[in-house]
């Protein structure tokens, strides 16, 4: 399952509608921060997993906690809020406050709920991560190239099917990263496409105006 499948299936809207019966955010919010995040964290770990320790930090993880179950039962997204805390300060470190404050700028979601609906999110993400590891059957020594791969495959796809507002942003947030993959991913994605660098006038905008066209800035 492609990235772009997982944002566009069942479980990215019953895990939105979710969200959006607790947080009184919008469902298209929802997914449109779920287009932003999973890239995001992907790229994290991508870069993490470079490291021996943390590859098989990472592959101990995904085998324990992360089957990929929850993408067929999408209420784990809200009993799971608080491991999907845990799993954000690891993957973020002492870069999730500034994560959270940029993400939140560029969708309009307010501070105080952008950290907890990413915490509802973080389990799906690391879900859709474990399932396609165990289907290509890959350890900790291949979890940088599986990584890369999800990465890659969603920005073709989103390059080939520009009609659908989800590739804009996917697109738009992976077009920068891809090329600069030994940096660090809040610079290539927050920084250079979600207007917080000096890259943003490249982008025209970068996602705050994708998700302002698609959304009404709110």
């Amino acid at each position: 399952m492609s990235l772009i499948d997982l944002l566009t299936g069942s479980t990215s809207n019953q895990v939105a509608e979710q969200a959006e019966n607790k947080f009184g955010i919008s469902r298209n919010q929802i997914i449109a921060l779920l287009a932003v995040a999973a890239p995001l964290v992907i790229s994290y770990l991508r870069n993490k997993s470079q490291d021996a320790k943390e590859a098989e930090a990472l592959n101990n993880a995904l085998d324990k906690d992360h089957d990929g179950s929850i993408l067929d039962d999408a209420a784990q997204a809200e009993s799971r809020q608080a491991e999907g805390g845990s799993i954000l300060y690891h993957v973020f470190g002492g870069q999730k406050s500034t994560v959270e404050n940029q993400l939140s700028q560029n969708t309009g979601i307010s501070i105080d709920k952008i950290g907890p609906i990413l915490a509802m999110l973080a389990p799906v993400i690391m879900g859709y991560i474990g399932k396609e590891k165990q289907q290509n059957n890959v350890g900790a020594g291949g979890l940088g190239d599986l990584l890369g791969g999800i990465l890659g495959n969603a920005s073709s796809q989103a390059q080939t099917q520009q009609s659908n507002p989800l590739n804009d942003i996917l697109g738009s947030v992976l077009g920068s990263g891809q090329s600069q993959s030994g940096g660090n991913p809040l610079n290539d994605i927050l920084g250079s496409v979600l207007g917080g660098g000096g890259g943003q006038q490249q982008q025209g905008g970068g996602l705050g105006s994708i998700l302002g066209n698609i959304l009404g800035g709110k």
